[in-house]
């Protein structure tokens, strides 16, 4: 039954979920984990890194900020790109980019080349990750979609520990030159994308497309009754409609400042940028402070990755959360929760004597700031309407990634002068600050179509 005369949102929301849906979902996802892996891994290479071209901690701080500037200029063209030209080829292309740069960072022999190769990784991945969410929140119905988009983002902490793994492995046997090359590989999984992700059918309607988002939305639905093993699907529930309109690069960055939008950009921008400055100020420097507190190499990459576990729990409590809590409580509790946590681990490595008070903080500071991210990625696209997500969901993670390039920077330049008590507690405050934002700015989306969403 393909129900026509009806929406593209009408007919994508009746769909029971679906072997079909997890297919799509469980594609995203690879993507987003192998792109995490190359983003996570500098943590575990810093240090080395360090050491080779004889930087001091400023300028440490900067190469690990390189890719994060990529970050900024990915994130916030690639949404208006995807809202112009579609969500499926831009997220090809941002996995071609990536993979190439990380090929290049395997050739660099000095610092400076690194940092340029650090940049263009950076804009593959700042291209990916907002296209990920916003293509996998118009794929999923209402009823599943926080809870899906909070698993892929599980992905990241899942990256990030395989990270750890691989350069635990591999680092004192073949360098990190050839770990960057080997990070190279997984670019090919962009032809699995080509062959099993359709285009987004909203999108497509959205545009005027009718004709091409019936077509897509027929494959989808003859493949969700096949992995139903079912000839007949639920008749849709008629619901807002929005009008379609002519792709502009422009218009829709004008439309998260529209009256309707504006408390949303505003909000949601304000906690992308200091979620990430914490975060990012902290994570990309553990492996280096734990050595620069004594820990040798092997043994500062094994005490990350094991800290980094407890980001696996996290994100799971947090798709949980998300559907039967909601996405504003869940958000607030994340942050505060990482903020305390991460000022206790400062604490907890100033005093260092104690190796399991600085495991067991650190455990429970990745619980909370992991599933600070499966939030983050859950709420952000069901902010905007079809025709402006994919450039709402890039600025703020541009944003976002502006507070991720200050951080490592910050953490560079403040370690010398207050030690690890002073950067964890200028993390901690950060991630206060934006559970501040959204406890007085941010609206509840849980349960609610996109449609009805941006009509609110």
């Amino acid at each position: 039954m393909h129900a026509p005369g009806y929406s593209a949102a009408e007919r994508l929301e009746r769909l029971p979920l679906s072997g079909y849906h997890r297919l799509i979902f469980i594609i995203i996802a690879l993507a987003f984990f192998f792109d995490s892996m190359d983003l996570a891994m500098m943590t575990f290479l810093l240090g080395s890194i360090k050491a080779e071209f004889g930087l001091s901690s400023a300028q440490a701080g900067l190469l690990a900020s390189a890719s994060f500037f990529g970050m900024v200029l990915g994130a916030s063209s690639s949404g208006m790109l995807a809202d112009r030209f579609g969500r499926k080829p831009v997220f090809q292309w941002s996995i071609v980019l990536w993979g190439v740069a990380s090929y290049l960072c395997s050739t660099a022999q000095d610092v400076e080349t690194l940092t340029l190769y650090r940049v263009l990784l950076g804009i593959g991945m700042g291209m990916e990750f907002p296209i990920a969410q916003s293509l996998l929140s118009e794929m999923i119905p209402a009823k599943r979609r926080g809870r899906y988009i909070a698993l892929m983002d599980g992905f990241w902490p899942l990256g990030f520990v395989a990270a750890g793994l691989l350069s635990y492995l591999l680092l004192e046997r073949i360098g990190w030159r050839d770990i960057f090359l080997v990070l190279a590989f997984p670019a090919v999984f962009v032809l699995m994308i080509r062959f099993f992700i359709p285009e987004s059918p909203r999108w497509l309607e959205q545009v005027g497309k009718l004709k091409a988002a019936d077509e897509v939305l027929r494959g989808i639905e003859k493949r969700v009754m096949a992995s139903l093993g079912t000839s007949e699907l639920p008749e849709p529930v008629r619901m807002p409609r929005q009008a379609a309109r002519e792709p502009s690069l422009f218009t829709a960055f004008g439309e998260l400042w529209s009256p309707r939008f504006r408390q949303r950009t505003l909000m949601i921008w304000s906690v992308w940028f200091f979620a990430l400055l914490g975060f990012y100020g902290l994570t990309s420097w553990l492996s280096a402070l734990l050595q620069q507190s004594g820990f040798a190499v092997t043994q500062s990459v094994y005490y990350t990755v094991l800290i980094s576990l407890g980001g696996i729990p996290g994100f799971l409590v947090a798709a949980w959360l998300v559907e039967c809590w909601g996405r504003k409580p869940t958000c607030i509790m994340t942050l505060l929760g990482g903020g305390i946590m991460a000022f206790c681990y400062g604490q907890s490595a100033v005093f260092g004597g104690n190796l399991a008070l600085l495991i067991g903080t650190g455990l429970l500071m990745q619980f909370f700031l992991f599933g600070m991210w499966a939030v983050l990625y859950t709420y952000t696209p069901e902010l905007y309407p079809t025709s402006a997500r994919a450039t709402g969901s890039g600025f703020a993670s541009a944003i976002g990634r502006v507070g991720s390039l200050l951080g490592p920077t910050l953490t560079g330049l403040i370690f010398p002068l207050t030690g690890q008590g002073g950067v964890f507690a200028l993390g901690a405050l950060c991630f206060g600050v934006a559970a501040l934002v959204v406890w007085a700015f941010g609206m509840e989306t849980r349960g609610r179509t996109l449609e009805e969403l941006s009509g609110a």
